[in-house]
């Protein structure tokens, strides 16, 4: 299911005008999704401008044409020997500003055509990296090949990126297997509402559940 199915459905089964969402969650991503109802809408950009956070797992020894578990493997490698002070090393030289170029396998368009079509024809295209911020990388455990992670970051990092790059510093390859958006901004998904909870709800239970617009600019 993609973000956009989520909002098809929230605005179909509640026959809304206006539903949008904050932030794209990639299809086998988890976690936090805003939702945005009426004049809600007009807070999209605001929203997925803020920082975010994750966790996640982070495969070591083969490489994928999409950077992550969904894609197809081009590459595997021993990662037997990499120990957890190389990933703990790798992780720290990832943290605070840097250059990151996104993969091809992306909603990013050239010429008005997602990347991720381009892909799927064999097409490699120049992509301009951009600027990143990576506030926190730390490693929660480690069992090889097996990172499991938790991140803050600024709005346009790919994780699966992240992930990759590490995997080609340590000479072995890595992928992301697994990942969970838990926080937006000052939102948490400790405080979120299932969608089958929403959905099984009556519209006044999914009023009760809606955030008032000055939560999402509060300090």
């Amino acid at each position: 299911m993609t973000s956009h199915d989520v909002v098809d459905k929230l605005r179909y089964h509640f026959r809304l005008r206006k539903v949008g969402h904050g932030g794209t969650l990639d299809p086998m991503a988890t976690g936090l999704l805003i939702l945005l109802l009426g004049k809600g809408t007009k807070l999209s950009q605001h929203i997925m401008g803020t920082d975010k956070e994750y966790e996640g797992i982070m495969r070591l020894g083969a490489v994928t044409d999409s950077q992550d578990a969904d894609g197809e493997v081009l590459e595997e490698k021993d990662a037997s020997a990499i120990t957890r002070e190389q990933v703990l090393d790798a992780m720290a030289q990832r943290r605070g500003d840097q250059m990151q170029t996104p993969p091809m396998v992306s909603a990013i368009k050239k010429n008005g055509v997602p990347l991720y079509k381009l892909a799927r024809k064999g097409q490699i295209v120049e992509r301009e990296p951009r600027l990143i911020h990576v506030y926190r990388f730390d490693l929660l455990d480690y069992k090889n090949p097996d990172a499991t992670f938790a991140l803050k970051c600024t709005k346009g990092t790919y994780v699966r990126t992240l992930c990759h790059d590490i995997g080609e510093s340590l000479g072995c390859g890595a992928h992301l297997v697994s990942l969970r958006r838990t926080a937006i901004g000052n939102l948490h998904v400790d405080h979120a509402t299932s969608l089958d909870d929403l959905l099984t709800g009556s519209v006044e239970a999914l009023g009760e559940k809606v955030v008032p617009i000055y939560a999402f600019t509060a300090e």
